[in-house]
């Protein structure tokens, strides 16, 4: 069932929104100051190619200690990312995912959307990881 649903959200846009978060992961990384925020994007870009399946984590619960991306380092990157767009971001995936679960069919794709815009409010420190 995860493979169709996730052919579905590729077939049905999951391709662009992936796109759209790998091309703005490569602008970060060309302004060298985005090299932090440009792997979360990658990592978020990964993720939208395919959702079902997976969850996102903090880092800490994955490798049991913690780093840079998990401290307070960490905190201040998601606060400068939050406040430069983050919330914009993961506002568009929560609307799109209220939308979606309005009806009964696009229930699925809704709750990856959710699942987008927690990402997108803050992805220093997180993980992707197989259910």
């Amino acid at each position: 069932m995860t493979l169709i649903l996730n052919v579905l959200w590729f077939i049905l846009g999951g391709w662009a929104a992936g796109l759209m978060w790998l091309f703005a992961g490569v602008l970060l990384a060309i302004t060298i100051i985005g090299l932090p925020w440009a792997k979360a994007a990658f990592r978020i870009g990964l993720f939208s190619f395919m959702p079902f399946g997976k969850q996102v984590v903090s880092r800490r619960s994955v490798t049991g200690r913690e780093d840079l991306g998990t401290g307070p380092l960490g905190l201040i990157l998601n606060v400068v990312w939050f406040l430069l767009g983050g919330w914009y971001i993961a506002l568009t995936h929560l609307v799109i995912g209220v939308v979606q679960l309005v009806l009964i069919i696009t229930i699925p794709f809704g709750l990856q959307h959710l699942k987008l815009a927690a990402i997108a409010l803050a992805p220093i420190g997180k993980e992707v990881i197989e259910n």
